[in-house]
């Protein structure tokens, strides 16, 4: 078989995004277990008899592809075994991770661990719950796994143990510093020492600070890029608290 029609057959995956495309067709992203993150071209997705059934994101897929390019051609979709819709609560947390996973990851690059964390958060997320400590723990998860990581647990200067009792402030590219508590960006070592063993503290302000920490860490890795949840989330929440 030629390069340029390269077969890929019923490999597991998550839909990312979708765009009409023509007519009938739609443009797809989705992120695969074996092959990492693609576009593909679905033709005759739209319409009255659409080809793909279950093209919805937050549903594992068996997707199958031909082609060898940037954007090679969708030849099959079904369900990949039964999964639970998102409760209404958690749709928007699901759109973020979809969105970083588009804007932190690389195309025909595989990252079977990352599709693993990506499908046990979704099923964290179906489990229904707060929302809040899933998502650090995928946000600290993914930088870790994609190379961006920050050490959480000692001092970058001195290589010294964090203190839960001290204070840091902690600046993506930059390490963790000693600082003195109440100071600007301050925060606690033991909000540290909990991201740096994979918890995500539950105290209201801990877990805030552990929020605006992550945060600061993702937005240094998207180089001033905009997440469009994060915009429809603060409008969302903006209605709330008028209503």
């Amino acid at each position: 078989m030629s390069r340029s029609q390269r077969r890929v057959e019923l490999t597991p995956g998550y839909l990312l995004h979708r765009r009409s495309f023509r007519d009938t067709s739609l443009i797809i992203e989705f992120f695969s277990r074996e092959h990492g993150r693609l576009t593909c071209f679905a033709r005759g997705a739209r319409g009255p008899r659409p080809r793909f059934f279950g093209l919805q994101p937050f549903e594992p897929l068996l997707l199958s592809w031909v082609g060898r390019g940037e954007a090679p051609q969708l030849s099959g979709a079904e369900p990949a075994g039964f999964a639970a819709a998102l409760p209404p609560a958690s749709l928007m947390s699901g759109f973020y991770l979809n969105e970083l996973m588009i804007k932190l990851t690389h195309q025909h690059d595989p990252h079977p661990e990352l599709y693993e964390l990506y499908d046990a958060t979704l099923g964290e997320l179906r489990a229904g719950g707060s929302p809040d400590p899933v998502l650090r723990r995928f946000e600290k998860r993914l930088l870790d796994l994609l190379g961006y990581g920050m050490e959480l647990a000692a001092e970058v200067a001195s290589q010294a143990p964090v203190q839960a009792e001290g204070f840091y402030r902690c600046e993506p590219g930059r390490g963790v510093q000693r600082a003195e508590g109440g100071s600007p960006g301050a925060v606690s070592g033991r909000v540290l020492l909990s991201l740096a063993a994979g918890e995500v503290p539950h105290a209201p302000a801990d877990a805030r600070a552990a929020r605006l920490l992550m945060r600061a860490a993702l937005d240094h890795c998207l180089d001033g890029r905009e997440l469009k949840s994060r915009v429809v989330a603060r409008a969302v929440a903006k209605l709330e608290r008028s209503a």
